[in-house]
């Protein structure tokens, strides 16, 4: 029987992820990551070599909070796993507080002074929540049944829990008291540095919000270095003061949350991060011209046909304005309305190149007021602020989005 390739994942259709530099303004690095590699599987008939980390290179500032974001399969977890000391990396070294805890010398993960939340919160069913929060501590500092009480609703209080919740058991609990359970078990430690592997995946919205505000908080009045690993867009870009987008086992871009959101670094993180209007466009300097009139662009980094890239909320309906669409459909989500429009074809006073694209093409916007955005309805648009410009025809992020 002939051996059939295998089918090539969508990782390895992607574009080659192009870095942008992180914009942190601190020197001081907790946590470095440079150079890791990580790679499962030995090869040969029965199943390949998997390249699941090529090159990552992070660093992450004391008492910072940094989310890798991603879609499923980009090798944000194993990154973390590295971080924590349950894998070892092929290359590359890990280096924290100045020390290298992987690379050329290993620090097993139990003397890494890491605390780590996972999804679930693997809380032990058997022991109460207080047996479980004592689990974390050090017995040699804490000793005493008293002492340890005391330690434990301290912990408890840290998470917003009063001490009665010490006697309980998990099932008792719901799913976001237990990650705040986990949570003050991991804090038990007092550790360094904090992962948190999709902590908040399984809650349901409000309680997922309300949870995570509350873990930022304490992580924040702790001072604890913090790395929050997601695969959703709006967790990252809230929780974080550095974000790290993953694509094909690479890093795609480091950043503040509003930049990596309004300037990233290719088409591909753009939609992954959230709706993106993409038009074809002529650019000229700073200025582009598409069927939404000229728009501003920040540093270009091409010229002539390209595709300028802006968030749906920053084409607003006006009262007076040259650039006309017709109302396709619309959903209405109760504070804002998502609104599908079929852009005119440009007036003549606005055809200042031949080379400029004509119209007609449908683009996906936000508004408030529902009753002014109905099916068949003549809206008058503007833009607001810059778009970003991108070589034309460089790949979307097609399916990634769908990987979550």
């Amino acid at each position: 029987m002939t051996e059939q390739s295998p089918t090539p994942t969508f990782a390895s259709r992607l574009p080659e992820p192009r870095v942008a530099p992180s914009i942190a303004d601190t020197a001081d690095h907790h946590l470095e990551i440079e150079g890791v590699t990580k790679t499962f599987g030995r090869g040969g008939s029965r199943g390949g070599r998997n390249e699941v980390l090529k090159g990552i290179n992070l660093h992450v500032a004391r008492g910072g909070t940094t989310a890798i974001v991603g879609p499923s399969g980009s090798g944000k977890t194993t990154l973390l796993r590295l971080i924590a000391g349950f894998e070892s990396p092929d290359a590359g070294r890990i280096t924290l507080d100045g020390e290298a805890v992987a690379g050329e010398r290993w620090v097993p993960a139990h003397r890494r002074n890491i605390g780590y939340v996972a999804q679930d919160g693997a809380l032990f069913p058997h022991l109460s929540v207080g047996q479980n929060i004592a689990f974390g501590l050090d017995h040699g500092k804490y000793r005493g049944r008293k002492v340890v009480a005391a330690r434990v609703e301290e912990l408890l209080e840290m998470v917003a829990l009063d001490g009665s919740y010490a006697k309980r058991r998990p099932h008792e609990l719901s799913g976001g008291q237990q990650q705040r359970i986990a949570l003050a078990r991991a804090m038990a430690r007092e550790p360094e540095v904090m992962l948190l592997d999709e902590p908040f995946s399984a809650l349901d919205a409000g309680l997922r919000v309300a949870t995570r505000r509350a873990v930022s908080k304490v992580l924040a009045k702790a001072g604890v270095t913090t790395i929050l690993v997601t695969h959703d867009q709006a967790e990252a870009l809230s929780f974080a003061d550095q974000v790290a987008v993953m694509r094909g086992g690479k890093l795609a871009q480091i950043g503040n949350p509003f930049v990596v959101y309004t300037r990233p670094a290719d088409r591909a993180t753009a939609e992954f991060l959230g709706d993106a209007v993409i038009l074809d466009a002529w650019l000229e300097g700073s200025l582009a011209m598409c069927s939404l009139g000229p728009i501003p662009v920040r540093h270009p980094t091409t010229q002539g046909h390209v595709q300028i890239m802006l968030r749906p909320e920053q084409v607003r309906i006006a009262s007076d304005s040259p650039i006309h669409g017709t109302v396709l459909d619309w959903d209405y989500f109760g504070p804002e309305s998502s609104v599908r429009i079929k852009l005119a074809d440009r007036p003549a006073d606005l055809a200042l190149d031949s080379r400029v694209p004509g119209g007609g093409e449908v683009i996906t916007i936000r508004h408030w007021n529902a009753a002014m955005a109905r099916k068949g309805m003549d809206l008058a648009l503007k833009v607001i602020g810059e778009g970003v410009a991108f070589p034309l025809g460089e790949p979307a992020a097609g399916p990634s989005r769908l990987a979550e």
